[in-house]
């Protein structure tokens, strides 16, 4: 696909690339395995000596297309999906770290991350120092080791509404030999590609935004083949020395700047399987066909729900950074000039019980799990996703007791605050 083609363009026509007599439509190849005439070829398919399809696990064609779009969209050298979000996240920390490897992560993160990075990862010795994410360069460079190995931090950070300074992140990484991964779920390719900001490395959970009607868990990892880990070939040996599993293989060697995927796809993917079905992909690609016309309906629809509740007297705050005055404004309009996403964060006046019954007492906003998708849906993050958190982990993750996260969707705006207006009253 030309990169000069327009992210709305690469929505719609990038990843499938049919030839002539081939389906117009990318279609699913619900197959797990691929029949060859030789044993020679196949030899050669496990050895990666060349590209080819034999079994779902590594590759697929349905999800090679679909990841060849979103690899597209983020600007990168190519993607691999995953099972869910939070496997796309694992895979790649733990592409890069193992026993006894240090990384940092901005606390302003999704609470699920949080717990993945603070508490299962450091059950396989690795351990993570949480920072936050509004800290000065100096003060980041103090949480760096001699053991580290990479940073990490969400574009809009879930559910507190945090927009991450990319470049100064970037800057810091790169200052101490190591990527940079950004979580960009929230934002989309359409409103932000951290990859032209600094990032090496881009992650999401395909099932929100991307996948946008919550039909199907995914997730998606970009690399960006930018990052030279042969310049601290010391700090990243899984990707530097031969791997014996393959012979021997050294993967900047064999790969270039396709290391990082590589690996990823033929080691981690292959050793643990948290692969994407054909399926879920299939429906991720609709969804990504009309992923720059939602991003726009929800940006406008959020930015008049935040308008509204910041004018309400029984609202106690609002955290978007589309209002004039919030504290993430100008990193707003330096990251997400297209706009930030439909999702906002406020509290009401009163006790975190008061918040808990707002909720109730809505008509059609569902109280959901999920977010970012086509529906408008509320949750009380500290009574739900955050509720495995101790209260300090809590404001450490930037989730207030009182916040309640809304998903704004993509239904009548007017009908999203009528709806608002009388949960509001009945408090």
């Amino acid at each position: 696909m030309n990169k000069k083609l327009s992210v709305s363009t690469i929505c719609v026509q990038g990843g499938w690339q049919p030839k002539n007599g081939e389906p117009r439509i990318l279609p699913i190849y619900q197959s797990t395995t691929f029949k060859y005439d030789t044993t020679e070829q196949m030899a050669r398919l496990f050895d990666l000596e060349e590209s080819g399809y034999f079994y779902t696990r590594l590759q697929n064609p349905t999800n090679d297309a679909v990841a060849s779009k979103i690899a597209a969209l983020e600007g990168g050298v190519g993607a691999m999906l995953t099972s869910s979000g939070q496997a796309a996240n694992f895979y790649a920390v733990f592409n890069i770290c193992e026993a006894g490897d240090h990384f940092i992560s901005s606390s302003a993160i999704y609470g699920g991350t949080f717990n993945l990075f603070g508490v299962t990862m450091k059950k396989l010795g690795i351990e993570c120092t949480f920072v936050d994410p509004d800290a000065s360069e100096e003060e980041l460079a103090k949480a760096f080791r001699p053991n580290t190995k990479l940073v990490f931090g969400e574009t809009i950070a879930n559910p507190g509404m945090n927009v991450l300074d990319i470049e100064k992140f970037a800057r810091v990484a790169h200052a101490h030999g190591v990527p940079l991964i950004v979580d960009n779920t929230f934002a989309t390719p359409v409103n932000c590609r951290p990859l032209e900001w600094g990032a090496d490395i881009v992650t999401h959970s395909t099932t929100k935004y991307m996948d946008g009607h919550a039909t199907s868990v995914g997730g998606v990892l970009v690399d960006g083949g930018k990052f030279d880990w042969d310049a601290h070939a010391d700090k990243f040996p899984g990707l530097t020395t031969p791997d014996a599993s393959y012979h021997g293989l050294t993967y900047t060697k064999k790969f270039g700047n396709a290391a990082y995927l590589t690996k990823a796809t033929a080691q981690l993917m292959r050793d643990m399987g948290s692969i994407q079905s054909p399926f879920n992909a299939f429906l991720v690609n609709l969804g990504l066909e009309t992923l720059h016309l939602r991003m726009q309906r929800h940006c406008e629809n959020a930015q008049k729900v935040a308008e509204y509740l910041q004018s309400h007297p029984k609202v106690a705050w609002v955290r978007y950074c589309g209002l004039e005055g919030d504290k993430y404004y100008e990193l707003g309009k330096k990251y997400l000039s297209n706009g930030s996403c439909g999702v906002l964060s406020f509290g009401v006046k009163g006790s975190r019980d008061d918040a808990a019954r707002l909720m109730d007492n809505f008509k059609f906003i569902a109280i959901v799990t999920h977010v970012a998708d086509v529906r408008t849906c509320v949750l009380h993050p500290a009574s739900h996703t955050h509720r495995q958190l101790s209260d300090e982990q809590l404001i450490e993750a930037g989730v207030a007791p009182d916040l309640i996260r809304l998903s704004v969707g993509i239904e009548d705006v007017d009908d999203i605050i009528a709806d608002l207006e009388q949960a509001l009253a009945a408090l």
